[in-house]
């Protein structure tokens, strides 16, 4: 089997760090991409893979000769999930309907940063027309705070490493292993493995603020494009080989959760 490559990108990240070190202590490459494009001695690069934000991986995951595929869970995943899995109302739907909002509420793109995700106060205060296509798809929740956050690292629907990253209103970050509920933690993860996920993904989850005695899902995020916190690096690692890939080395069951890519245009 050929060497396999590690992609990232311009920005420099303590996640990005981390996983080119523990690509390297298998023996991977890495290479850090200067410019939004593949230069042309890595195109065709056999067993490539990428660690970087959504827009660079747009731009760069397509490229003739590299052809990756980057599974994330399907936009409206969130929506459809179960009440007892979300404990909120959630909706899939577009920002000109969620213009029309007349009550607060948490809106977010499913798989982009098209614009903020944030609780607005109504729909009028959405990005208009002219910054956001009306029809970019967004999910519309009942507003929820939790009180505690861990980030999952899953293939396979089995939790390779976790990190608690949220409690108490502010960053506190600490390995899942470390964590007085690591227990109940993985036991609520294990009720998502036939959720309708890829086989890599990150998916966050939490306990709301004033009701600790259920668990909830927070949001799913591409392994590709996901912060590792306080997560194993060798485990995140393992889960973003997969999440990224050649689409030659998809599987059949991971092909509809490939991100669409736009076409690349080169000069």
């Amino acid at each position: 089997m050929s060497i396999r490559t590690l992609f990232l990108s311009p920005r420099v990240t303590a996640t990005g760090q981390a996983l080119a070190h523990a690509a390297r202590r298998r023996g991977m490459h890495v290479e850090t991409l200067r410019d939004w494009r593949v230069p042309d001695e890595w195109r065709g690069t056999p067993g490539a893979t990428l660690y970087a934000g959504p827009l660079f991986a747009d731009a760069v995951a397509g490229e003739p000769g590299l052809g990756l595929g980057l599974l994330e869970a399907p936009p409206d995943w969130l929506g459809r999930l179960p009440y007892e899995l979300t404990g909120r109302d959630i909706e899939f739907s577009t920002v000109a309907e969620a213009r029309q909002l007349r009550r607060p509420a948490f809106v977010k793109p499913p798989n982009d940063k098209s614009f903020p995700a944030r609780v607005y106060p109504d729909g009028s205060r959405l990005p208009g027309p002219d910054a956001v296509d009306d029809d970019t798809p967004v999910l519309v929740s009942d507003i929820m705070a939790f009180a505690v956050e861990y980030r999952l690292f899953l293939l396979d629907g089995e939790v390779r490493t976790g990190s608690r990253y949220f409690a108490r209103g502010e960053l506190d970050v600490a390995p899942l292993d470390e964590d007085p509920r690591k227990d109940e933690v993985l036991a609520f993860a294990a009720g998502l493995a036939e959720a309708g996920l890829p086989s890599a993904v990150v998916v966050d989850v939490g306990l709301p603020a004033g009701d600790t005695s259920r668990w909830a899902v927070v949001e799913a995020n591409a392994a590709w494009a996901s912060g590792h916190y306080a997560c194993d690096p060798d485990a995140a690692l393992d889960v973003v080989l997969r999440a990224a890939r050649p689409v030659t080395e998809c599987t059949a069951a991971d092909l509809r959760f490939l991100r669409p890519l736009p076409e690349v245009v080169r000069d």
